[in-house]
């Protein structure tokens, strides 16, 4: 077997040898460069060329579609028998279509029909969305209106504790003028003086009457403030001839009815 050839290293081949083996490039890698950037670029060519397939097919079908019909076509050839002349309007009183009916071309791969669901689709979601924000405002106005109302019950509801306090003194203050020295009902007069009252009683009374002033006191509580004021309104009104929304007292029941506006408070607005 013979002996192999060793390189002349002063020969050219020995030297372009030496340089394609550069320091810190394997020859692995390369050939895998080369072959990748060979790749990319015969997929660039392709898209390249089938996007100028594409326009040049748009190009195409657009000249056709600006250009009219000649002789050559059957179709305009028959109607030119019939009288029709070009750029009048089909029918027989030329008020017809004038202008071709346009032509969608599908480029896409969907299928037919596609469009029109993915439009119902659409429609079906802006229309639940809004159906949402409906709700949604509906419940914020029905919030609004709640609180509002909540609002409005709480002050006249203090309101009614106001007016009701203010007429247990006026009749705290009335009965003492005409020598009553308990009120007809112990909520009639101020909490304070309606306490001291039923601790006097406590003391004096027996235990069935102490059993019968639990039972009124048990009655009192059930009322409300709105039905205490009713109460004690006409109370003032018919016993006093006075009236705390006027804050007079009157001469006598006809001097009342003729100048006191009203039983409530609504009427005194």
């Amino acid at each position: 077997m013979a002996e192999e050839e060793e390189d002349d290293y002063m020969s050219d081949a020995f030297i372009t040898k030496q340089e394609d083996l550069r320091p810190g490039m394997p020859m692995l890698r390369r050939e895998k460069e080369a072959l990748r950037k060979e790749v990319h670029h015969k997929e660039m060519n392709i898209k390249n060329r089938q996007k100028s397939f594409k326009e040049e097919e748009q190009e195409r079908r657009e000249a056709v579609m600006k250009s009219s019909l000649g002789n050559e076509n059957k179709g305009f050839a028959l109607l030119q028998k019939m009288g029709y002349k070009a750029g009048q309007g089909l029918g027989k009183a030329g008020a017809g279509r004038v202008e071709p009916i346009p032509v969608n071309i599908k480029t896409d791969r969907g299928g037919i029909g596609l469009e029109e669901v993915k439009k119902r689709k659409a429609e079906e979601k802006l229309e639940n969305y809004r159906r949402k924000i409906q709700v949604k405002q509906q419940v914020e106005k029905q919030d609004l209106e709640n609180f509002r109302l909540r609002m409005r019950t709480e002050k006249e509801e203090r309101q009614i504790e106001a007016d009701l306090w203010k007429s247990q003194r006026a009749c705290e203050q009335l009965d003492s003028q005409k020598g009553i020295t308990e009120p007809r009902e112990p909520w009639y007069w101020p909490v304070s003086k309606t306490e001291e009252v039923e601790e006097e009683e406590e003391e004096e009374e027996e235990d069935n009457d102490n059993k019968e002033t639990e039972e009124e006191e048990d009655e009192a509580e059930k009322l409300t403030s709105f039905e205490k004021l009713q109460i004690l309104t006409s109370y003032l009104r018919n016993v006093h001839f006075y009236c705390i929304w006027c804050g007079t007292s009157y001469d006598d029941d006809e001097d009342l009815t003729s100048n006191c506006p009203g039983e409530t408070a609504a009427d005194h607005d």
